[in-house]
């Protein structure tokens, strides 16, 4: 039996956060090629939370800096570690390494942190996240991560290029593996514009992207927007809402906080547009894949934008002020032909970049190729050997550490 080991921040929450949609895919892609998987995490299990029970997983809450991992990982004895972002290969690659040195170990970045928490720092310093500064401790971090693993998992196009063009990482350890759906829908089966009213907006409101994307809305496009369209409202959806974001409600200006939305289908598909200013960030967002897939015109900025639609025009509008993203929105929102074009646009971009006719089938094959020749393809990163060895004696003796420091 081909055993996959997942080691996760936190247990999968597909209905909150587009990690937990990502992480459901990845799971799928192995149970398909005959895989039984043990998910793991020193998370606890919260409401949200995914009953992997139902798709025959096994869970299991682990400790940190405690030798009971050890012997849970040598018992089961895994073909294959993945490994939740960084974090947790930081906290776990080096026991695994240790006690498991056959198994492929393999990290989902999800996004590159490092770049989403440059430009975060960038757009508080400047108001402007293009400059950030990428080549901080937090960067060096994730990318010895990186070097350590046998394959990292790469959600973005333009993420790819920059590990490889900025960072000179070699590409024989890295690997593009964006959103994948099964299904794409027809375009007679989504509801039609007449059928549609008012505008929203969704996603998880502890990710600071999303948080700033909501008073963005509220305090400078939604009042341009309302002007020009006083009859329409704005429903924001999303889990964990801080209470400066819950105080943002307001019927009188059209200003909806709905919490969470336990049908993303069902509330993007009653809305005729998605409205996403994002102003800094990493990764694929994945509020934009389900705007495509529900046939939802979204309006974002060229950072919500980034990696998500290739060479295509997007599926609705870029604009980068708040001034060009309200009349965008506005127009996209009056204009019947404009919505129709932009939302068959949008099943073109799923179907030539997201629908899984092959990428399952030439990730599993590449995973396959790669177990076989894994002795060499560790002696060709010597680099990552060098940091897993240095990070094993320096992790495992500060382990050791506070193991006794515990006692």
């Amino acid at each position: 039996m081909k055993v996959l080991l997942i080691i996760g921040h936190i247990f999968p929450e597909p209905t909150t956060t587009a990690a937990g949609t990502r992480m459901l895919q990845l799971i799928t892609m192995f149970q398909k090629v005959g895989y039984s998987i043990v998910f793991a995490s020193t998370a606890s299990i919260s409401e949200k939370s995914l009953d992997l029970s139902t798709l025959g997983i096994t869970s299991e809450i682990v400790q940190l800096n405690h030798p009971s991992f050890d012997a849970f990982v040598g018992d089961l004895d895994p073909t294959m570690v993945l490994f939740d972002r960084f974090i947790t290969e930081e906290q776990f690659g080096w026991r695994v390494a240790e006690v498991c040195p056959s198994a492929l170990r393999i990290l989902d970045t999800e996004d590159l942190h490092f770049l989403r928490k440059a430009r975060q720092q960038a757009f508080k310093d400047t108001g402007d996240a293009k400059n950030a500064n990428l080549y901080t401790d937090f960067t060096k971090r994730e990318l010895a991560s990186i070097l350590r693993c046998d394959l990292s998992l790469i959600i973005s196009e333009f993420e790819m290029q920059l590990l490889l063009n900025t960072f000179n990482l070699s590409k024989e350890i890295l690997y593009y593996l964006p959103f994948v759906l099964s299904e794409i829908p027809q375009l007679e089966t989504l509801p039609a514009f007449e059928t549609r009213a008012h505008f929203m907006t969704i996603g998880n409101l502890y990710h600071a992207p999303n948080v700033d994307s909501v008073l963005y809305l509220k305090n400078e496009i939604w009042p341009l927007i309302k002007k020009q369209l006083p009859k329409v409202d704005l429903y924001v959806y999303g889990n964990y809402a801080p209470q400066h974001i819950e105080e943002l409600h307001n019927e009188q200006e059209g200003f909806y906080i709905k919490g969470w939305a336990s049908s993303v289908k069902e509330v993007m598909e009653a809305a005729r547009i998605c409205l996403a200013p994002i102003r800094f960030g990493a990764g694929l967002k994945g509020k934009l894949l389900d705007a495509m897939l529900y046939g939802t015109p979204a309006v974002t900025t060229i950072m919500g934008a980034e990696g998500m639609y290739g060479k295509a025009e997007n599926a609705g509008g870029i604009a980068n002020t708040a001034k060009t993203f309200a009349n965008l929105s506005v127009t996209l929102y009056t204009e019947k032909q404009l919505w129709e074009k932009n939302q068959k646009k949008g099943l073109t971009i799923l179907q030539e970049r997201y629908h899984d006719t092959h990428i399952s089938e030439v990730f599993i094959t590449s995973l396959k190729k790669l177990k076989v020749s894994l002795k060499a393809h560790r002696h060709d990163n010597f680099i990552g050997q060098i940091l897993q060895h240095q990070n094993l004696q320096a992790s495992k003796y500060m382990s050791k550490w506070i193991e006794e420091k515990n006692k």
